[in-house]
């Protein structure tokens, strides 16, 4: 394949001066090319294809102990400025960690063949859509962007002689001699030569040592969110870690959420929602990221920039989500779960024991009754077209978006924190998103029990640049068109607890309960109180679910004086972070609510 792309060419041509592949090769998004990426996997013995009766196209690889999850202590936002990276990234001088990771690159495909992966970010051709131009030296990674972006001919087509694009740089960091080859062993470095870095100011992504996930498939974290939100801050949209659902009422009329929540707290649950209230129907357009431009009428409409699910395994099932388990019954890729004897999956929380012996995702044999680890990494992925989901909503691949009617931010909190309440005005929902999140559980990390992780917008590892410059640009949003048609601001809270431990709310397909209530607020159907937290249901607004009762309701929407006292403390903390970066409006916003409270 060629290209008449000049800046295009010359950057291919000094990639290639600097990594010295042994072959080049530009992909064209054919299934006869990602049929030779997986073949080339099993035949260097990474990658093992499972049984074609119960699982057909679909193959499961192995990854390095030591290469198995995003690694947020070596990715970093390499601004010309620390002050403009903020004090939530990981920061380096751009000049100094580009002559680091220059003396790395060097040579470093010798023995490999060398991978130019043209892909689009969201439709082809769409305006909301992005290009980028990913060079590796990883079959695994030209496979797995095959799934997640739309990589070929088509991409170069509409790029044209001098169209736009975002250059990603990714290498395993395993150079090979002559005649040598990985031995079955997948290739990376060792974690201190890893690097996931990111120059804002030039819109480039340079990865180095890392084969998995998100630290390879740089069209994901790294472009989708980490470089696009420095584009969207500055060409006027929002870049978001965000799910996009398709809400419909017995009557067939449709709304278009789409929802924030930190890691742990059921983003892709919500985006395939099995509703139990009946009439009711949920459909997916993204599980992960949303990118959100002004449409002619002066809506937000959004887009899903990747094309599949790269799902975490471990606790999906049926009962947790039936649809994500419908979408890998075929043509799907798996890192780190464990195979059954006759080449099937399985993983904690699957929905069934393990049938008989495994081999888990180390290579070793596994039995559940002497076992002392996990048999599938708890980081364990499944790559799946979104194509593939039974409930992907038509409108999915639609280049002008979908018009948003509502956004949820959420967290995983034990007390204080209200089942769903509304924001009093646009200001007061950017407030509600910059401090949202989860509390600390005993098996996280070593912080303290009990404590909030505060991860605004849930943003805190992807935000490109200043977070409380990232406020502003959301504030701001409210000049560029009527207030009216801006989407209204949720927070939910699925993990109220009793003091003795007990859940207050079921959750998962539940949920579809506070949906509802949502979707009938943009409706001006729905019923509500004005509260000192902003706007919120009255008891009998939410249909109960079986098993809740009439206190367990008054406890989840009412408004806990002393918790919410303890969570200005806990702001103001957070706040602080921002020095003067940190908009007045939302102070203004934190004093407004500490008066209310007050006076409640």
């Amino acid at each position: 394949m060629s290209t008449k792309h000049q800046k295009l060419q010359q950057w291919v041509n000094e990639i290639t001066d600097m990594c010295q592949p042994d072959a080049i090769h530009w992909c064209d998004g054919t299934q006869a090319e990602y049929d030779e990426m997986i073949r080339i996997s099993i035949n260097g013995k990474y990658a093992t294809p499972l049984n074609e009766q119960k699982r057909p196209g679909c193959v499961n690889f192995n990854s390095d102990v030591t290469d198995v999850a995003r690694v947020e202590n070596r990715t970093y936002i390499a601004a010309k400025t620390k002050d403009a990276a903020g004090p939530t990234n990981n920061w380096i001088d751009p000049d100094e960690l580009k002559k680091t990771m220059k003396n790395l690159y060097k040579g470093c495909m010798k023995g490999r063949t060398m991978y130019v992966i043209p892909f689009s970010m969201g439709p082809i051709g769409s305006k909301i859509a992005k290009i980028g131009i990913e060079i590796t030296d990883s079959p695994y990674v030209v496979a797995n962007m095959h799934i997640m972006t739309r990589v070929g001919t088509k991409v170069l087509e509409i790029l044209g002689d001098d169209g736009e694009f975002v250059p990603c740089l990714h290498s395993v960091g395993k150079p090979l001699a002559e005649g040598e080859n990985d031995g079955g062993k997948w290739p990376c470095a060792p974690l201190d030569k890893k690097y996931i870095s990111h120059f804002p100011e030039e819109r480039t992504i340079w990865s180095y040592g890392s084969g998995y996930g998100g630290n390879a498939l740089l069209g994901k974290k790294c472009l989708a969110l980490r470089i696009a939100s420095v584009i969207a801050r500055d060409e006027g949209w929002l870049a978001e870690h965000m799910l996009i659902l398709k809400l419909t009422n017995p009557q067939g009329v449709v709304k278009y959420i789409t929802a924030a929540f930190p890691s742990a707290c059921g983003k892709t649950n919500l985006a395939m929602l099995v509703p139990t209230v009946p009439g009711w129907k949920v459909e997916t357009i993204g599980d992960d990221i949303a990118w959100m431009k002004f449409g002619e009428d002066g809506r937000l409409y959004a887009i899903n920039p990747e094309a599949g699910f790269f799902g975490v395994a471990p606790g999906t099932s049926d009962e947790s989500n039936k649809m994500a388990m419908a979408s890998i019954t075929k043509n799907s890729i798996f890192t780190n779960v464990a195979l059954t004897e006759d080449k099937d999956i399985w993983w904690e929380g699957i929905g069934y024991e393990p049938p008989g012996k495994l081999i888990d995702w180390t290579g070793n044999e596994w039995e559940m009754e002497t076992a002392t680890k996990p048999a599938a990494h708890p980081n364990a992925r499944f790559t799946a077209p979104a194509s593939q989901c039974p409930v992907i909503a038509p409108e999915w691949e639609d280049p002008k978006g979908v018009p948003i009617s509502a956004i949820l931010f959420g967290g995983r909190r034990p007390s204080t924190i209200p089942l769903v309440n509304q924001s009093r005005n646009w200001i007061h929902g950017v407030f509600m998103g910059s401090v949202a999140g989860s509390e600390i559980t005993a098996a996280a990390l070593d912080l303290k029990v009990g404590t909030v992780r505060r991860d605004p917008f849930a943003m805190l590892p992807f935000c490109g640049y200043h977070m409380g410059d990232y406020f502003k640009h959301w504030i701001g949003m409210e000049k560029k068109t009527d207030t009216d048609k801006l989407p209204k601001i949720f927070f939910v809270n699925w993990f109220r607890k009793t003091e003795s431990g007990k859940w207050l709310w079921p959750g998962y397909g539940e949920n579809s309960r506070v949906l509802k209530w949502v979707f009938e607020r943009c409706t001006g159907e729905a019923e509500a109180v004005e509260t000192p937290i902003g706007f919120m249901p009255t008891v009998d607004a939410i249909d109960r679910p079986e098993g809740v009762t009439a206190e367990d309701m008054k406890a989840m929407l009412s408004v806990d004086k002393d918790g919410w006292i303890k969570e200005l403390h806990s702001i103001k903390e957070h706040y602080g972070k921002f020095g003067d970066h940190l908009p007045k409006e939302l102070l203004e916003e934190l004093a407004a609510l500490e008066e209310r409270l007050n006076k409640a």
